[in-house]
C-alpha cells in the first residue's frame, strides 16, 4: 500500500513525525532537568521545544491523513490507523493544554511536567501502532520494495557459484 503524499517516492508523514517527537522528547528532558535542580533556563527551552513540537505535529497530522485515507476501507491497516490518528491527536491536544498552562501559570508547575509524561507514554503506544502498519501491514511501502533478507538470499547462490 503506497501513500500518495511522497516526495521523491519516499512518504511525507514519517519525515515529518521526528520534529514533534524529538522536540517533546527534549521539552521532558529539559523538565527532569530542572526538577532535578538544574540550570533554570531549562524551563523556556522546554516550553519552546513544546510549542515547536506542536507546530510540527500539526503538520505531520495533514500528511498522515492523506495516508490513513488512502488506505482501502475494512484494512486492519486502516483500523490501526484511526487508532494511531486518534492517539496523536490526543498527544497534540495534551501538549497544546500543557503548553498553556506553562504561559499561565509557573514553568515548573507539577501539572504540566506530569501532563509531559503521559503524552510521551501515550506517543511511544502511537508510535507503535505506526511501526505496526508500516512494518506489519506495509502501509506506505512500495511494492518494487524486497526486503534485506530476500536481497542477501539472492546473493547466496552467487557466491556458492564462485
Amino acid at each position: 500500500m503506497q501513500t500518495k503524499a511522497t516526495i521523491a517516492g519516499h512518504p511525507i508523514h514519517p519525515m515529518l513525525v521526528v520534529l514533534p517527537i524529538g522536540m517533546w522528547v527534549f521539552s521532558l528532558i529539559g523538565d527532569i532537568v530542572i526538577r532535578a535542580g538544574g540550570n533554570p533556563a531549562w524551563a523556556p527551552a522546554a516550553y519552546y521545544s513544546m510549542g515547536m513540537g506542536i507546530i510540527g505535529a500539526l503538520l505531520a497530522a495533514v500528511f498522515g491523513l492523506t495516508d490513513l485515507l488512502s488506505i482501502p476501507q475494512g484494512a486492519r491497516a486502516r483500523k490501526i490507523g484511526y487508532w494511531h490518528l486518534g492517539i496523536n491527536l490526543s498527544v497534540t491536544v495534551l501538549f497544546i493544554v500543557n503548553f498553556y498552562l506553562r504561559s499561565v501559570g509557573p514553568p515548573v508547575d507539577l501539572t504540566p511536567f506530569i501532563l509531559s509524561i503521559v503524552s510521551i507514554a501515550a506517543l511511544l503506544v502511537s508510535g507503535w501502532l505506526g511501526g505496526e502498519m508500516v512494518y506489519v501491514e506495509g502501509v506506505a511501502v512500495s511494492p518494487a520494495a524486497k526486503p534485506a533478507a530476500a536481497e542477501e538470499k539472492e546473493e547466496e547462490p552467487l557466491k556458492k557459484a564462485a
